[in-house]
């Protein structure tokens, strides 16, 4: 027996690990091209793209390892199926209770793994990703200045730099102009200039070469003019605003599930005000136990009719788990608005969800004959012939050669 259990081990594992690992990489690639548009047009560094995708690899992992977990043991029983292996397994006494023994095992170690990234990883990474978007936005990040256009630094200063080499080392083509408190403004234009930093963090010195000065003040009957080799000009950095605390009423999203729990039972509060903390708290423990599901479908979807080698399963349990997901978020969404009660939006769903998977397990493991997807097996099939007669043409047939005589 243990033996059938290794063997049932690797054949999961392989398309487990490999869906999840694809499934990661085309959310990440697609995500990525958006967030270097993003980034560019902020004016960041592009070192901040990496930290933005590892923020969102637990986003991603929350939806990944439930559908990996289901088509790893999906397409596992399928092969065993269509090559007479479970036949023969089930021939010598085996249920399939006992060969869902090893998927439960991946089932329970995932939805672990699932609960610590939904409930603790997942909303300190999302926090971290709003952080960096708003420094992004707000230039704490360091954002370089666009070549070629004006940049505000400040209310009080707009600076514009022709060209950029050696990584901002060498700047030339400058025009600074800066207005005072007192009613001074001063304007300059430059043909090289430098970035220096100072002992102070909130001011950098801006050595320009080769220009002219302009400094005018309202008791000014001419403004001063002044050319010069060598000028170094002190830059005040902007004062940024500090970025809101995680969690609370801000977004209950970001808040671990330990967090959620406190708030939905907060005393002294108004229930619909606690309504968003319970919807949150009640959509993530229903995403985890879910999982808990995972094998039955897997297995009631993974076994095609006999003498059927149609992948429809395969399509069915995608459709299934995103379409769960998807209501799971508008009942979420009511829960949040107090339309519903957060208890009833949320486990309603899933008490609907958990008695199909029940009634599909059941149909395959206890009902001779028994098939699940068997009616869909045969409308699927009834429309793909309809499709090869209405559009597949079949090439005229050979006229009948003359009988002698």
């Amino acid at each position: 027996m243990k033996s059938i259990d290794h063997y049932m081990a690797r054949l999961i594992a392989v398309p487990l690990f490999s869906t999840l690992v694809i499934a990661a990489m085309l959310l990440v690639l697609d995500r990525m091209l958006r967030l270097f548009e993003f980034v560019a047009t902020e004016g960041g560094p592009i070192s901040v793209v990496w930290k933005m995708l590892a923020n969102l690899l637990p986003e991603y992992l929350g939806l990944g390892i439930p559908i990996g977990l289901m088509l790893g043991i999906l397409l596992a029983f399928r092969r065993l199926a269509t090559s007479s292996e479970l036949d023969v397994m089930r021939g010598v006494g085996m249920s399939y209770a006992r060969l869902l023994r090893v998927p439960y095992m991946y089932a329970v170690v995932l939805a672990l793994l699932n609960l610590v990234i939904v409930g603790y990883v997942q909303p300190r990474a999302r926090y971290g990703y709003e952080r960096l978007r708003f420094e992004l936005r707000t230039g704490a990040l360091g954002a370089s200045i666009k070549v070629g256009e004006f940049t505000h630094l400040g209310s009080r200063m707009t600076l514009r730099i022709e060209q950029s080499r050696d990584e901002g080392r060498r700047l030339t083509g400058i025009f600074v102009h800066a207005d005072t408190p007192k009613g001074d403004w001063v304007g300059v234009t430059a043909e090289h200039g430098r970035f220096l930093a100072t002992d102070d963090p909130d001011v950098i010195i801006f050595r320009l070469t080769d220009g002219t000065l302009i400094h005018n003040r309202p008791d000014f009957v001419t403004p001063r003019v002044l050319t010069f080799t060598s000028h170094d000009l002190p830059i005040d950095l902007p004062k940024f605003e500090s970025f809101r605390k995680r969690g609370g009423p801000s977004d209950h999203r970001e808040s671990t599930l330990l967090e959620l729990a406190r708030q939905g039972r907060e005393r002294g509060v108004p229930v619909h005000e606690r309504d968003p903390s319970r919807a949150e708290f009640h959509f993530r423990v229903t995403e985890v136990v879910s999982m808990l599901l995972l094998p039955l479908l897997a297995l009631a979807l993974g076994v095609p009719p006999k003498r059927s080698a149609s992948a429809l399963g395969v399509l069915v349990s995608i459709v299934m788990i995103v379409t769960y997901f998807k209501v799971n978020q508008y009942a979420e969404s009511l829960g949040e608005l107090a339309q519903v009660d957060p208890l009833v939006a949320l486990w309603a769903p899933f008490a609907v969800f958990a008695g199909l998977v029940l009634w599909m397990y059941y149909t395959i493991a206890y009902v001779p004959g028994g098939q699940p997807i068997g009616g869909l097996e045969r409308v699927f099939d009834k429309g793909w012939a309809l499709i090869r007669r209405r559009f597949v043409r079949r090439p005229p047939s050979a006229p009948a050669a003359p009988v002698a005589a």
